[in-house]
C-alpha cells in the first residue's frame, strides 16, 4: 500500500477460498475477559468503508471477531513453512494470529484483514497465542513511522486491550495483554510457497502463483507465470530493503516465513531504529551472529527471494527464474539511490553521478557519527541548515557535490522548520511504554503518532519502483 489512503464503500470478498482446501485452517477466536479500545486507524479505516463503525461495533468486529458482512464465515489460520534464521522449519503457521476478513480498497487492491493475539491455534506450538499490550503499542509505532518514511508496510488497524495478564520470559510479568489488527496486502508469504514445494504439491502451487498475479499484481498469467511473478517479486523486495536502509530501519527477524511476496513488510517483532548509520547494529538480542544488521539486511532479504526461486522449480524450468532472480544485485542499488535522494527531497541525475553522492554522503554519516534523521533533516532539498554542525573536509565534499542536484521538494512544510527531527528511537519507545504501564498515560503515543503524520506529510508521497 504505496499511496495515502482514498476513502471506498465497504466491498467485501472471499478471494482466499478460491485456493482450496490445505491453505488455512479454520479456528475460532479467543474469548477475552474484557476488550477495551485502545488504538482504531480511522485514516486507514476510511480506506475499506470501515470508518463509520461505532466503537461498540468496532470492538464486537476487532475485538470480539463477529464476521464482518458477506466476508469470511471464520477466521483461517494460515498455513506455511520457512528459513529461521536461515535453518528451515516445516512446523510453522499462524500460531497466534489468523486471516479475519478481505476487503478491496477504493483502487480495487485486494486487501487482508490479519490479526495478532487472537488466540491459540493448531500452530501455536505450547504457545498462549496471545499478545502482550506492550508489543502491539511498539507495532503502532513500527508501522507509523515506516508509513511516514515511505516504507510499503502492514498499517496497524487496531489495538485492543483484553484484559489478561501474560507471562513473557524477555520483559517484567504479568504484563497486561491485547489483541491487534493489521491491515496489510495479502497474507502470501515467501513461507507459503516453500509449504507448497516442501510438500510437493504443484496444483497448490500453481494455485499460488495465479493468486499472487491475479489479486496481488493485478496482471494475467503469462506464458511462464513461475518465473513472472517471481520477477514481480523482485523488484518490490529489492525496492523494499533499500527503503528499510534509508529509513535507519532493523527489522530484527528476517526469516523467509517473514517477507511477503508482494515486498510490503510486517510482523514487528524486535525492530528498531539505529541513530547512525551503523552497519553493524541489531535489532534482536537473539541475533548473536548479526546475520539481520542493520547493513545485512538487503543480502538477507536476497536470500530469502532466492529461497522462493527455489520453491517456483516445482512448476518451472530454473533459467527464467535465475534470471529473474538476478536482478535483485542490480535492483537493490538503484532502488536505494532512488530512495536516498527521495529523502532528501533531490532530483537523481545520472545513476553512477547519483550512486556516488549516495556513497559520499553514507561515508560522511560513519565517519562523524551524525545521526541520520538529523542529516536527512539538515540537508532536506539542498537547504542546508545548521551548517555550523557540517564542518570538515568531508562535509565540504557533500556541499560541492549536492550542487549538482535540483530539488524535487520545497521545504515549506512547516515540519523542515523544527529544530530536531522526528525520530524513534528505543529510549522514545519505552517512555511512551511507562506512561502506559506506570500511569494508563496514553497521550505520548497519541502525540507522537500526531507527529509521525506530520512528518509523513512533509515528505510526500514515497518514490515509484522504476
Amino acid at each position: 500500500m504505496r499511496s495515502l489512503p482514498q476513502p471506498a464503500k465497504y466491498s467485501p470478498t472471499r478471494q482466499i477460498l478460491t485456493l482450496g482446501d490445505g491453505i488455512a485452517d479454520p479456528v475460532e477466536a479467543a474469548d477475552f475477559p474484557e476488550t477495551i479500545l485502545r488504538f482504531r486507524n480511522d485514516r486507514w479505516a476510511a480506506s475499506v468503508g470501515l470508518e463509520t463503525l461505532t466503537d461498540e461495533q468496532w470492538i464486537a468486529h476487532f475485538g470480539r471477531f463477529q464476521p464482518l458482512p458477506d466476508n469470511l464465515p471464520q477466521p483461517l489460520a494460515m498455513r506455511y513453512h520457512g528459513h529461521q534464521f536461515q535453518h528451515y522449519n516445516p512446523d510453522l503457521g499462524d500460531g497466534r494470529g489468523f486471516l479475519f476478513a478481505q476487503i478491496y480498497d477504493a483502487k480495487g487492491r485486494l486487501l487482508d484483514l490479519g490479526t495478532k493475539g487472537s488466540g491459540t491455534t493448531p500452530w501455536s506450538r505450547a504457545g498462549d497465542g496471545r499478545l502482550t499490550l506492550k508489543g502491539g503499542v511498539r507495532e503502532i509505532l513500527a508501522t507509523e513511522m515506516l508509513e511516514a518514511l515511505g516504507v510499503n508496510t502492514s498499517k496497524t488497524f487496531s489495538l485492543i486491550e483484553t484484559g489478561e495478564r501474560l507471562q513473557r520470559g524477555d520483559e517484567p510479568s504479568p504484563t497486561r495483554s491485547a489483541v491487534m489488527v493489521r491491515l496489510s496486502h495479502s497474507h502470501m508469504r515467501i513461507g507459503t510457497f516453500q509449504r507448497a514445494a516442501f510438500e510437493r504439491n504443484e496444483p497448490l502451487m500453481h494455485r499460488l502463483v495465479d493468486y499472487a498475479l491475479r489479486n496481488l499484481y493485478g496482471e494475467e498469467p503469462g506464458d511462464h507465470p513461475a518465473s513472472q511473478l517471481l520477477g514481480r517479486a523482485v523488484e518490490r523486495i529489492a525496492d523494499l530493503a533499500a527503503s528499510y536502509m534509508v529509513a535507519g530501519f532493523v527489522h530484527g527477524v528476517l526469516n523467509s516465513d517473514n517477507i511477503n511476496v508482494t515486498g510490503e513488510s510486517f510482523d514487528y517483532g524486535p525492530w528498531r531504529f539505529t541513530p547512525n548509520w551503523t552497519p553493524g547494529f541489531t535489532a534482536a538480542y537473539f541475533d548473536h551472529q548479526g546475520l539481520y544488521a542493520f547493513a545485512r539486511q538487503a543480502e538477507a532479504i536476497h536470500w530469502d527471494v532466492a529461497q522462493l526461486a527455489i520453491s517456483l522449480q516445482l512448476i518451472s524450468e530454473a533459467p527464467p527464474l535465475i534470471e529473474a532472480l538476478e536482478r535483485f544485485a542490480e535492483l537493490y542499488p538503484q532502488a536505494l539511490v532512488r530512495r536516498f535522494l527521495w529523502r532528501l527531497g533531490l532530483t537523481p541525475t545520472t545513476q553512477e553521478a547519483s550512486a556516488a553522492f549516495v556513497e559520499l554522503a553514507v561515508k560522511a554519516m560513519i565517519e562523524t557519527q551524525t545521526g541520520i534523521d538529523m542529516f536527512f533533516h539538515d540537508w532536506r532539498a539542498g537547504d542546508l541548515r545548521h551548517a555550523d554542525r557540517y564542518a570538515g573536509d568531508t562535509w565540504d565534499a557533500l556541499r560541492a557535490a549536492i550542487s549538482d542536484f535540483a530539488p524535487s521538494a520545497s521545504r515549506d512544510h512547516p515540519y523542515w522548520d523544527v529544530d530536531a527531527p522526528c525520530s524513534m528511537h528505543i529510549e522514545e519507545v519505552e517512555a511512551i511504554w511507562s506512561a502506559i504501564a506506570e500511569r494508563d498515560d496514553w497521550e505520548p503515543l497519541h502525540a507522537k503518532i500526531a507527529a509521525i503524520r506530520a512528518m509523513g506529510h512533509a515528505h510526500g508521497e514515497p518514490p515509484a519502483i522504476a
